[in-house]
């Protein structure tokens, strides 16, 4: 199989006021043409650092100390923003967390996924326009004429972040990295959007970086789960043997929260 992204003994450290932290150490991961990876962990275990590191979407406060990054056998390591923008959009794209963050609360919907398009096509506004109301409707978005001229705040949370996949999409990426992406949105729509994820990665045959806190999201979604702890994959491997026999004690843990929290609401930890 095609090795479309893969980390080498990555580390990346924030400096701060208070000091040095260090939020990915020694990370070596491979993400395989076609296939879903979950990477799973608590809050602040440094999921989110590794993908940003990967995109170079750190603040200026972060460096990459150690390791290398490639993209489809490629070592991004060391590229600029220049370079970097080539690839974003084209190889891969990121789905944020809260879409409000990724959309312009000034220009409407149908305009910023226009533009999104026409950033990585050599297309006219025209053919933009046709081909942003195609993808509002790939994602699930119904009367598009009308929903193209509203604003991001005429939106509902799962609206957004439907529209938020469309931009992703634009550039026709390989890879998707979505970082924790039903989080904010109620269980209901956090089913819809993942088996929206699901059908986009059928019909397209995206490769797709799945973040979440929530172990039930990656059983039901993942072929391959990597199991994040104090910046490092503790264990990594098929989904459903990772459930079923985990190997590492915080694994173990963590599946035992994930039991526990059963029937109920998933927890936002």
């Amino acid at each position: 199989m095609r090795e479309l992204l893969k980390t080498e003994h990555l580390s990346v450290s924030f400096f701060t006021k208070a000091g040095e932290v260090e939020a990915v150490q020694d990370v070596s991961l491979t993400v395989e043409e076609g296939e879903v990876l979950a990477i799973v962990g608590e809050s602040g275990c440094g999921k989110s650092a590794l993908c940003k590191s990967i995109m170079k979407l750190l603040p200026k406060t972060a460096k990459i100390k150690s390791g290398k990054i490639l993209a489809d056998g490629i070592d991004i390591t060391d590229y600029t923003q220049r370079n970097m923008s080539r690839l974003r959009g084209a190889l891969f794209s990121m789905i944020f967390q809260d879409p409000m963050t990724s959309l312009n609360p000034t220009i409407c919907i149908g305009e910023q996924i226009a533009e999104a398009v026409r950033l990585h096509g050599a297309l006219g506004r025209a053919q933009a326009r046709v081909e942003a109301a195609e993808l509002m409707r790939q994602v699930g978005i119904s009367q598009v004429e009308e929903r193209y001229r509203q604003m991001p705040h005429h939106f509902s949370g799962g609206m957004r972040q439907r529209v938020a996949i469309a931009i992703a999409l634009a550039g026709k990426p390989e890879i998707l990295l979505a970082d924790e992406p039903t989080t904010a949105l109620d269980i209901d729509i956090q089913e819809q959007i993942l088996a929206l994820l699901k059908e986009i990665q059928k019909k397209r045959g995206n490769t797709i970086v799945f973040i979440t806190h929530d172990l039930s999201l990656a059983r039901d979604f993942a072929d391959r789960t990597a199991v994040m702890q104090g910046g490092r994959i503790v264990e990594t491997g098929k989904t459903e043997e990772i459930f079923e026999k985990p190997e590492h004690e915080y694994t173990k843990r963590l599946l035992s929260y994930a039991n526990y929290g059963k029937g109920g609401s998933h927890s936002h930890g």
